[in-house]
């Protein structure tokens, strides 16, 4: 564990400040008057600008119509930013909301740290049976739940049913016909095959676990990065790149990966479903069914792709944590799922919602149930957020020609045995 003797005391001055200096929120009391909630709770929300915040900030402004007294203020954090805000602001016992959207490997990290609420016995965790098990997995530390699963997602190759067509190829099912494919779409239409996010290691996992790698292996405290599958993974997304499969970049990924594949520059990139709203506003996607989409292209070990998606957590020096509560069991009820799955195709985590007629029959999430259910877990460790950022450098090294395979897994490694003290 990470936890110290600065952590241990934070802990306790949280505590103090959850009547005292809290959060952003200046709602005061709990409770007006009767026993019913009041105040004002604060929400960070990190969806995509542009698509995704729109619906979740009309959704979240909406609790007031359960709530008349209680006032959400929506503030939309850019997703890279969030983590180490978060973390300043709750070390420094000012500044935090009292409501996180957080990626799931944050919320070990921020519980090991005493930043979080436990929820158990809370209104925020309503109908807890409901959540589908590998969604609820993350929020959990040493025996405490600290979120609730807001929405649960994986990976899948997105792809321009038009452009394959144009060239007269099938969706490729391995890394070899990944090959083969995009060089067919060089030759016949003049367009790259595929865009790969080179700025962000998220989207080297499937490469890592089709070669039957993994991160770390928590059970035996070994890190596995940089053995033979690790270098074989990180070999295979160069070969992409030098092959003439795929393009890729060092900065802005996300965005000009988007770009490139919206306007038809590329015919695949990786994405998930929370790409899906953007990607519809692409010229190539004014008419909907010309986006197709397939699991990644399997490696020597098989098909695999990441466990994502985000959950809400309550910050421990609230002022308000009986209203925060209840908004997060509002943000995670089956109604607001529904809703959210119908404007944005993101999945839901409670398993009653996949039976509503309207999620039962949406495309999008018919394709990734399936995909997340066979989807590769993290290490629910603190950890575990943290080991993105010495890969990332390495694996964007990789890509644009700066450093070796073999070379990158091994600085990777190294890394990760700094960090994680005393494991293999």
């Amino acid at each position: 564990m990470r936890r110290g003797i600065a952590a241990t005391a934070l802990v306790a001055t949280l505590a103090l400040a959850a009547t005292a200096c809290g959060g952003d929120s200046d709602g005061g009391q709990t409770k007006g008057k009767g026993g019913e909630l009041a105040g004002e709770v604060t929400w960070w929300d990190t969806s995509t600008v542009g698509s995704e915040d729109k619906v979740f900030k009309k959704i979240a402004e909406d609790f007031k119509k359960k709530h008349p007294k209680v006032t959400v203020k929506y503030v939309n954090v850019p997703f890279g930013d969030a983590q180490n805000k978060f973390k300043n602001a709750a070390q420094a016992g000012t500044g935090a909301p009292d409501v996180i959207r957080a990626e799931v490997a944050w919320t070990p990290d921020f519980a090991d740290l005493g930043y979080l609420a436990p929820l158990d016995g809370t209104a925020a965790l309503k109908n807890q049976d409901d959540f589908l098990k590998q969604a609820a997995a993350s929020t959990k530390y040493k025996d405490k739940t600290y979120a609730v699963p807001q929405v649960i997602d994986s990976m899948g190759v997105f792809y321009n049913k038009k452009m394959f067509k144009a060239a007269g190829v099938e969706v490729p099912k391995t890394i070899d016909e990944l090959k083969t494919v995009s060089k067919k779409i060089k030759e016949k239409t003049g367009k790259t095959g595929m865009y790969l996010r080179g700025d962000d290691a998220y989207w080297f996992l499937s490469f890592l676990y089709g070669e039957g790698g993994d991160l770390v292996d928590a059970e035996s405290k070994t890190v596995t990065v940089d053995n033979a599958a690790g270098v074989k993974a990180m070999n295979v997304v160069k070969d992409l790149v030098t092959s003439g499969a795929a393009k890729t970049d060092a900065t802005d990924g996300f965005d000009n990966m988007q770009k490139a594949f919206k306007s038809g520059e590329v015919a695949m990139m990786i994405n998930g479903p929370w790409a899906i709203a953007d990607t519809y506003s692409g010229d190539q996607f004014t008419d909907k069914a010309n986006l197709g989409i397939a699991p990644v292209p399997a490696g020597s070990a098989g098909q695999g792709a990441p466990q994502g998606g985000h959950n809400l957590a309550v910050y421990a020096g609230s002022k308000n944590l009986d209203a925060s509560y209840a908004f997060v069991e509002y943000m995670s009820s089956p109604e607001v799922q529904a809703q959210v799955t119908k404007d944005l195709n993101l999945l839901p985590t409670r398993t009653s919602v996949y039976g509503q007629p309207d999620v039962a029959k949406n495309e999008i999430v018919g394709f990734f149930k399936p995909v997340v259910e066979k989807a590769v877990e993290r290490p629910w460790i603190p950890e575990t957020g943290s080991l993105f950022a010495p890969l990332v450098t390495e694996y964007t090294k990789v890509l644009t020609g700066q450093t070796a395979p073999e070379a990158g897994v091994k600085t990777t490694g190294e890394s990760y045995r700094k960090l994680l003290k005393g494991w293999k």
